[in-house]
């Protein structure tokens, strides 16, 4: 549920026309959830057929056109195409004239603040950086899911109630970053959301090839219970052999992945070796347990087998 106070009605956007460059996962979806805030989409550009059919599904009637198209038919344009391509797309925009004085230029990406549309605004666009800390799937259930999303903003102080308040009209909540902070911010999202659908994945094969018959069932509770509890508690919430320093019970761990899936053992180590640094950091860890802990951990295995409860 959306807690924050909405803006006053002079400070909201006019309703806009809107339009959106890169019919991925995350354009679509921005653009209906504003579409249901009163705003107007107006032109999509797609290429792939993917991105055509997440178009036609999230965005029906709206036609597609080419970028610069976009541009001339938009107040607010979504530039929502990956990181490395933004630079690129801004300045062929600008230096082909598309831009036009007095329109919101925003992108999503969680990489970059406003520096990047540079070029935009000195042909006279008012850039917005606003990222939703959200995943995407490319399908109507992104609209529900911004309902109380987090958005990354950075803005020139002028524009930042605008910036604010298309967040909230998206259902969403304002955080604000700085323009230096923006790499720093986007590598805590993806260090916590991208290397956990990762860690899940493996994890969920490694319980197949024990025998369990619905990984994720059994996966289900466990990771929610994690994730409330490390979010409630932070470093308090650790626990399992490595915070509690059973080394014997590690290396076995390293021993069977070996074994079975030698592909996950550098990503287990090294989150392991993160867990025990935090883990001695706060006390959990008893100093005498963690010279053999770290011990196997330098070393991959000890060659023991330990219990693994």
């Amino acid at each position: 549920m959306n807690t924050t106070p909405q803006p006053d009605p002079k400070d909201r956007p006019a309703r806009l026309t809107v339009g959106v460059v890169g019919a991925g996962r995350v354009g679509p979806a921005l653009a209906a959830s504003l579409q249901l805030a009163g705003h107007r989409p107006v032109a999509v550009s797609a290429v792939s057929e993917a991105s055509r059919r997440r178009a036609g599904q999230l965005l029906p009637d709206v036609p597609v056109t080419p970028p610069a198209e976009v541009l001339q038919r938009s107040d607010l344009v979504l530039l929502t195409v990956p990181d490395d391509a933004l630079p690129d797309l801004v300045t062929g925009l600008a230096d082909t004239g598309s831009v036009r004085p007095g329109q919101l230029l925003v992108h999503t990406s969680g990489r970059y603040g406003t520096r990047v549309l540079d070029p935009a605004l000195r042909a006279g666009a008012l850039p917005l950086a606003l990222h939703p800390a959200m995943t995407f799937t490319g399908t109507p259930v992104d609209v529900q899911r911004l309902a109380g999303c987090s958005f990354g903003v950075t803005a020139p102080d002028e524009l930042r109630l605008a910036a604010e308040a298309l967040v909230i009209e998206m259902g969403g909540e304002p955080e604000w970053i700085a323009e230096e902070n923006r790499p720093l911010y986007h590598a805590a999202l993806a260090l916590g959301a991208n290397h956990l659908v990762t860690l899940v994945a493996q994890s969920m094969e490694l319980l197949s090839a024990a025998g369990v018959a619905a990984p994720d069932r059994m996966l289900g509770p466990l990771l929610g219970a994690a994730l409330d509890n490390a979010l409630r508690s932070g470093d308090a919430a650790l626990t399992g052999p490595v915070a509690r320093g059973d080394a014997g019970t590690v290396a076995a761990h390293v021993t069977e992945l070996r074994r079975h899936a030698p592909q996950t053992v550098a990503g287990y180590l090294a989150m392991a070796r993160a867990t025990a640094d935090r883990a001695l950091a706060h006390g959990l860890l008893k100093p005498e347990l963690a010279e053999d802990l770290l011990g196997v951990l330098a070393h991959g295995t000890d060659g023991t087998e330990g219990d693994a409860r």
